[in-house]
């Protein structure tokens, strides 16, 4: 019927152990909530490829998530932001409890790299900005001081962007990041 060990041999389950920060019991049961995504595509395919906006919308920690569509397009192995179950697993394995800070700073640059430049640029901090506060939108010259103040804060080099090294900077110096950052099984 597709629960418990069935599902994966166990050299996949091993596999899949040694590639995230699960247990095979907590593959099993990352597989489980997958399939509870779509049950008759997933018992068909265990690995089968599930749309953005199924996951966004029916996964209930990222129906509330601002950056849902980003977390789809970053953890999709294709780049379209359909994730199939391994895309699925390193996506829950990120933002497991388990998942080392260093791991969850580079996915969050990610995320938040909307132009994907490698670079997070005046635009991108726009866009996270207006993503947090949703519908009450800052005036322009309130977002403008916030970027600067951001900038300010954070540009080392004066280059008005952020690089990886810039960003993982900052956040060292937020303690809740952590526990932000984070899906529970």
């Amino acid at each position: 019927m597709g629960s418990g060990q069935s599902v994966f041999t166990d050299k996949e389950l091993e596999d899949y152990q040694e590639l995230t920060y699960f247990t095979k019991k907590e593959i099993l049961h990352v597989h489980k909530r997958f399939q509870q995504l779509s049950p008759e595509e997933v018992e068909e395919n265990k690995n089968a490829k599930l749309s953005c906006t199924l996951i966004k919308n029916n996964l209930a920690e990222l129906k509330v998530n601002p950056f849902k569509d980003r977390i789809c397009k970053v953890f999709s192995s294709s780049g379209d932001g359909d994730l199939t179950f391994e895309d699925f697993l390193d996506m829950m394995s990120v933002f497991s409890e388990s998942a080392p800070r260093n791991v969850k700073v580079e996915y969050a640059f990610r995320i938040y790299d909307f132009d994907e430049d490698d670079m997070i640029s005046e635009n991108d901090l726009r866009e996270v900005i207006n993503r947090l506060t949703g519908e009450t939108q800052l005036p322009p010259a309130d977002m403008n001081q916030l970027i600067s103040n951001i900038f300010d804060e954070a540009d080392l080099d004066e280059d008005s962007m952020l690089s990886f090294a810039e960003f993982e900077h900052v956040i060292s110096k937020a303690p809740d990041f952590v526990n932000s950052f984070r899906i529970r099984l």
